[in-house]
């Protein structure tokens, strides 16, 4: 995963270069969950961008395509959870807390010979859709062939259908030192010594959950956050010309 002991001390050795000033572990630490969100959420797009050129058969191959790179990333953050819809609510499912993107919904099946019994649901997210899916008897939707309307919760059609299993990404969150996935943000740990100086604490440090090969991006999104533009290439030989001052 994504260090934040080196994202930090990058960002830090930047804004002194730029003049800017030291950047606090507590400001850094305002920083550090809004880039990783931002970095996040460019996968998506460009791993749309990055599909529509794999249909036109114009991506490298093997692993120098770009679209299975970003499955990899994102796998980091896929889960699943069975949802349940309450008594009162029919047909109706509260989304997990941390849903970022639906991958698919089904039914909640079984398993016989192993073959599933359960039923992909159809995702609709327009309301002028799904009322006329329900109104049409061409269209009507059944136990084997549902429908869910995905809003501020989810609402699956027919509403005999009390439990769904939801595959999903996750928002990003943090992993703890001994590699273990954490609800909590990412953050530079620290300690304020008898000097008033803050010293890192790699014990309540918490690190990105993105790859370790997005050190680079988190760190031009934190950069622009301080009011330093630059791009990859920059933080990159930056980063270089550092490790060999260190091995010199």
């Amino acid at each position: 995963m994504a260090s934040v002991y080196e994202v930090y001390n990058i960002v830090k050795d930047l804004t002194n270069k730029d003049e800017r000033g030291m950047i606090t572990p507590a400001q850094f630490n305002s920083f550090a969950s809004v880039a990783q969100t931002k970095v996040y959420n460019t996968l998506f797009a460009e791993f749309q961008d990055n599909k529509r050129f794999a249909i036109r058969q114009v991506t490298a191959g093997r692993d120098k395509n770009r679209v299975k790179q970003l499955q990899e990333d994102l796998s980091v953050f896929s889960k699943s959870a069975t949802l349940s819809s309450p008594s009162n609510d029919l047909g109706s499912f509260i989304k997990p807390d941390d849903l970022a993107r639906i991958i698919s919904l089904t039914t909640k099946g079984d398993w016989f010979l192993d073959q599933t019994t359960s039923n992909r649901i159809q995702l609709v997210y327009d309301e002028e859709k799904i009322d006329m899916i329900l109104q049409s008897s061409l269209s009507v939707p059944t136990e084997d062939s549902p429908v869910a309307l995905v809003s501020n919760k989810i609402e699956v059609f027919p509403t005999s259908i009390r439990k769904v299993k939801i595959r999903y990404y996750k928002q990003p969150e943090g992993v703890t030192p001994a590699g273990v996935k954490t609800a909590s943000l990412p953050k530079f740990g620290y300690t304020v010594d008898s000097n008033g100086a803050e010293v890192w604490d790699s014990a309540t440090t918490i690190d990105f959950e993105l790859p370790e090969h997005y050190v680079a991006d988190l760190v031009m999104e934190i950069a622009k956050m301080t009011g330093i533009n630059m791009r990859q290439a920059d933080v990159y030989q930056y980063a270089v010309a550092e490790q060999n001052k260190d091995l010199k």
